[in-house]
């Protein structure tokens, strides 16, 4: 447990401090990573640790590619690519809460596919933002299917939606291969969690993103945003509720993530009993 417990530690460290250098991670956001990580090394093992790095790293290069072409539309986001422990806590909190469970209840089947939902969720939503804004056509209203200005909570892509599913499947795919690789049986049904999950998760994150984010409208250009300050005005609430900030909206994103990709592995495990 100790040797477990400097080996995530150190690596944490590590990680943490060049994900600051690349401006990944704010000061708080890297300390919350810090924690995070060094929890999931201890009580856990290199799947969880490994899993936790394919989310941030992949994100964290996504968020950092075309930089200018997305600027004008990040404006209206509540966050940029610099994450602080918020944004931490919302995309890796449950993850904590999952190994918790894994090492408590001494098995980690159930706990390790939400997990993986968890983090595929977070991997989903950040793929379809980072791609969809690229898409050459409008976004359309996820409930009303109304085309909306790029960057509109609630608004979705076939782009993003490509790149949502991408996202998750890319987290499920690593599931697998950590798990081969630190000497677990070979479960293919870990791609499937991380895809139908991380989408699940993405859309829910939209929905909400459409009807309960609190979102604003600027005074001067007149657009939605999700900041409280746009164009160096104040602008004023728009839509949905002052407690459901971009933070909340990802955690709720997140726990649909985890309790879907739980389903299917419950089913899939019913399924196996069925035809042996």
């Amino acid at each position: 447990m100790e040797e477990r417990f400097l080996f995530g530690l150190i690596g944490s460290v590590l990680i943490a401090g060049i994900a600051y250098k690349k401006r990944s991670l704010s000061v708080s956001g890297g300390i919350a990573a810090i924690m995070l990580g060094t929890a999931l090394y201890t009580f856990g093992d290199v799947k969880w640790y490994g899993l936790l790095l394919a989310f941030f790293i992949s994100s964290s290069w996504l968020s950092h590619r075309k930089k200018q072409e997305k600027r004008e539309v990040e404006s209206l986001f509540a966050k940029t690519g610099v994450r602080d422990w918020l944004q931490v806590a919302a995309n890796g909190g449950l993850g904590l809460v999952a190994v918790l469970g894994a090492f408590l209840s001494g098995r980690d089947d159930v706990w390790f596919a939400f997990y993986i939902g968890v983090l595929a969720a977070a991997a989903s939503d950040t793929w379809a933002t980072e791609i969809g804004v690229l898409s050459r056509r409008p976004p359309r209203h996820i409930l009303t299917g109304r085309v909306v200005t790029s960057g509109t909570s609630g608004g979705i892509s076939r782009l993003g939606l490509v790149a949502s599913l991408a996202g998750g499947a890319f987290i499920g795919a690593a599931a697998l291969l950590l798990t081969i690789a630190s000497g677990g049986e070979i479960n293919f049904t870990y791609v499937w969690l991380g895809a139908v999950g991380g989408l699940a998760g993405s859309l829910a994150d939209s929905v909400l993103g459409a009807t309960w984010q609190r979102t604003y409208e600027c005074a001067v250009c007149r657009k939605e945003t999700e900041r409280a300050v746009h164009c160096g005005a104040q602008t004023h609430p728009l839509k949905g509720y002052a407690w459901c900030t971009n933070d909340v909206v990802n955690i709720a994103g997140t726990i649909v993530g985890g309790v879907v990709a739980v389903f299917i592995h419950v089913l899939a495990v019913l399924t196996s009993y069925v035809f042996l």
